[in-house]
């Protein structure tokens, strides 16, 4: 891959280095249970501009065998904090999220990768759960779990934040798709389940919220271009709309109380961003 894109860049130190011979205790479901690190797992981390979690999620991630964090060209100071974490830095500007992770995942040595990024982490039960896959050695290719989403000091236990689940740990044959959002995991066959969760704290407030939203907009209107995708006033007026009833009372987003409804206003907000976007890019004319 590094010859075929000259844009690449590596940087080699290791995760295991810091880690070999210890042991972590993992409280799960009232007992204890000792795993030994590090686990036969690469976790795989996309970043840009990062520099205040990256050496967190790596330090978290201290059972692994191997940490690989690929960068999409960050302007502060998070290829340089995640080598001194002890992470395996390689440099991908100008692309996908998807082909950060592809070039992260064709980097790993061990037979399991997991798809980490940079505000999630591994809860103790998850953790102990990729320990006996691993020790498996056979089974589904790939495995999914939930995830547990904070957002404005509160757990999102309803609407779309609470059913959230994705497939993140499997095997290195496996790669993701290369859309601009929503990249996801390219798998034939059977995906099992795990019972742990992945904590993930996507925003630090309401302005880094609403700064997300305006670049994954833009992406997400490329997607659509690409795709053929015309703007309409029926999708701004629509879209929008249906996304707001659908987050906040089809899937009870109105339970998370204030959260919830800041959530799902947001949420349509996107929405009708994304088809401006569309309309501003010059797709064509509304119809």
């Amino acid at each position: 891959m590094s010859e075929a894109n000259p844009a690449i860049g590596f940087g080699f130190s290791s995760v295991r280095d810091h880690t070999e011979g210890s042991n972590f205790e993992a409280e799960s479901g009232g007992a204890t249970a000792v795993a030994r690190v590090p686990i036969a797992v690469t976790a795989v981390i996309p970043t840009l501009n990062e520099s205040a979690q990256i050496v967190a999620v790596i330090e978290a991630l201290g059972w692994a065998e191997r940490v690989i964090m690929v960068d999409g060209g960050s302007t502060d100071d998070t290829v340089a904090r995640a080598k001194s974490a002890g992470a395996c830095v390689l440099t991908l500007s100008g692309s996908t999220i998807g082909s950060q992770r592809n070039v992260g995942i064709e980097m790993a040595r061990t037979r399991w990768v997991l798809a980490i990024d940079a505000d999630e982490r591994v809860d103790s039960t998850l953790r102990n759960e990729i320990a006996r896959v691993v020790d498996l050695g056979d089974g589904p290719p790939a495995y999914g779990f939930h995830f547990r989403n904070e957002y404005l000091g509160r757990e999102l236990k309803h609407g779309p934040w609470g059913r959230d689940w994705h497939v993140r740990l499997f095997v290195r044959d496996l790669r993701y798709s290369t859309t601009k959002v929503h990249e996801g995991l390219e798998v034939q066959g059977a995906v099992g389940h795990l019972d742990g969760a992945v904590i993930h704290r996507p925003y630090r407030d309401i302005a880094h919220h609403a700064a997300k939203i305006m670049k994954y907009a833009r992406w997400g209107a490329d997607d659509l271009r690409a795709k053929g995708r015309r703007p309409s006033v029926w999708a701004l007026a629509t879209r929008p709309a249906w996304r707001f009833v659908r987050d906040y009372f089809l899937y009870s987003g109105w339970r998370d109380g204030i959260q919830g409804f800041i959530a799902a206003v947001l949420s349509a907000f996107a929405s009708f961003m994304k088809y401006a976007f569309l309309f501003d890019q010059g797709a064509g004319k509304p119809v």
